[in-house]
């Protein structure tokens, strides 16, 4: 029997060596190294193995410490639902810091496809320039994924970057953005409005491309784009993404001007690269409002669809989200058919345009419920404007929807609590009180048993406690508002915190037996191998 296990474990091992291999990067690695611990790549060397090197089902780890460059990753799988795996060894932190002059467009610039890369920074350190009129300003980007198709950007920590955040184009379908914090990108331009988007999205693929439960807010410019400023295009680039439990808020925050917080369109003329297949679900969108005043002057648009009327937006579905803003904080400006359902809307107006209303016949609008100053909610121009009542009369839509004055806006206090796919003891939670009041969250329908501590980070200062405890038999935790301190931008002096009647947080829980280290490699082994 003892020779059978010893058998087993040898044909276990020899499985597990052809399979999956280790390679280790360090800051001061050499591009002659081995990938080895005793002789490590440095990052680039790492970012530049071909398949026969590093493939599907293998590990980069890369050991704690700062990767100052701008580093270009061509790795990429060649083996079917296998992935290559980029991760910081053992938890340490890993900062990749793009202060360097280079033309490179991004820190990390992805090539390659079917690769995972998580729980790390991409970032600028030191001093640099966020003002396109310095002779030493460079515009770079965080992540700027150019090809390669089903990758996974899981928990990443991209800012304070002088360009976009993270840039996610048309030849890189079928991937997935999740659990990252995107905060502090972009710069002043030289026509002295903010440019830098926490996120830009296209996508020529059939494949969904998915941006699911991440945090977004203070950029330059907008919060997210599906977008393409493309004018005379013949294809389609900008369709099948899926946005679903991101909270994004006071996007252009950091230029002094709010901006959308999400805007799905294309500025297309030709009528062909049409935005289409576009679902957004569960979101929350904010921008700091006085609710106590009922604070409504002023544009802070919030989510916007449609942008050229020869390109209305197409199938896009719009269901379960938060949008507030200020007067212009919703625009549904050029749809050509389109579901509305289920959303809470606080707006000056629901703003449309008279070209579009011919397609009114193929909107699927209901169940929504619209907070603004006036009565006469729905304003297609200036002229022309209506109250739910005459709008469901005139064109038959939205007959279970209602309207109330902004002085009754309130909300549940506790929007979204999510958990998360990849971390089973780490949630997200997006909080609401007009008063700033403190907010209970029930987590007694999640399985706690195997918790029973917990940490509570501000997602505005997330490298700082905000409070730990225990957990309570009720499941009841108790998160503060009225916080003050928060994560300052570098080389900005306009940044504000957001307004304590909004909070997002992200709380982790552990048990005290919970240890960091990684664990031996028998119990990898076999943990890899699904025992």
């Amino acid at each position: 029997m003892k020779n059978i296990y010893i058998l087993l474990f040898g044909l276990l091992s020899v499985s597990f060596v052809s399979a999956q291999q280790e390679f280790h990067v360090f800051p001061n690695g050499k591009s002659s190294g081995k990938g080895s611990l005793s002789s490590p790549w440095d990052l680039q060397t790492a970012f530049s193995q071909k398949p026969d090197v590093v493939n599907g089902g293998d590990t980069i780890w890369l050991h704690e410490g700062v990767y100052t460059g701008r580093f270009i990753s061509s790795i990429k799988s060649t083996k079917p639902n296998q992935f290559i795996t980029v991760a910081p060894y053992n938890n340490g932190k890993v900062v990749l810091n793009g202060n360097i002059k280079s033309t490179s467009n991004g820190v990390l610039e992805v090539k390659g496809g079917q690769v995972i890369f998580r729980d790390f920074e991409v970032t600028w350190l030191g001093a640099f320039s966020r003002n396109e009129h310095d002779k030493d300003f460079q515009s770079c980007a965080g992540v700027f994924h150019t090809s390669g198709e089903n990758c996974k950007f899981i928990n990443l920590k991209i800012y304070n970057n002088p360009g976009l955040g993270f840039g996610s184009w048309k030849h890189t379908g079928g991937s997935t953005i999740e659990d990252c914090m995107i905060y502090f990108n972009g710069y002043m331009a030289k026509t002295g409005k903010g440019a830098g988007e926490g996120m830009y999205v296209q996508n020529q693929s059939e494949n969904t491309r998915y941006i699911r439960n991440n945090i977004i807010y203070n950029n330059y410019y907008k919060g997210i784009e599906v977008w393409s400023a493309g004018k005379r295009k013949d294809y389609e680039f900008v369709k099948n993404i899926t946005l679903k439990n991101n909270v994004i808020f006071n996007s252009g925050g950091l230029s002094g001007n709010s901006r959308d917080n999400l805007i799905i369109a294309t500025d297309d003329r030709n009528g062909i690269n049409i935005a289409k297949n576009i679902k957004v679900i569960d979101n929350i969108f904010y921008h700091n409002t006085d609710f106590l005043k009922n604070e409504i002057n002023g544009d802070a648009a919030s989510f916007t669809l449609g942008f050229r009327k020869n390109a209305p937006v197409e199938d896009v579905l719009v269901q379960n989200n938060v949008i507030i803003g200020r007067n212009n904080a919703l625009r549904l400006l050029h749809m050509k058919s389109a579901t509305f359902k289920n959303n809470k809307v606080y707006s000056g107006y629901v703003a449309l345009n008279t070209e579009e209303m011919t397609y009114i016949s193929n909107w699927n609008f209901d169940n929504n419920h619209f907070f603004t100053k006036r009565e006469k909610a729905y304003r297609i121009d200036t002229n022309t404007l209506y109250t739910l009542k005459e709008w469901q009369n005139l064109y038959k839509i939205d007959s279970d929807s209602k309207w109330s004055h902004i002085k009754d806006f309130d909300m549940d206090p506790v929007l979204s609590v999510t958990q998360s796919s990849q971390k089973a003891n780490r949630f997200t939670v997006v909080l609401f009180d007009k008063k700033g009041n403190n907010v209970a969250v029930d987590f007694s329908e999640y399985d706690l048993t195997k918790w029973d501590g917990y940490k509570i980070y501000d997602a505005e200062n997330s490298s700082e406690l905000v409070v730990s405890g225990k957990i309570s038999s009720e499941g009841l935790i108790e998160f503060p508002m009225d916080l003050k301190a928060f994560e300052k931008p570098l080389h900005n002096t306009i940044a504000q915190k957001t307004s304590d009647n909004f909070g997002v947080f992200i709380i982790e829980f552990q048990s005290e037996e919970a240890s960091d280290k990684t664990p031996p490699l028998f119990k990898r082994l076999f943990g890899w191998l699904g025992f």
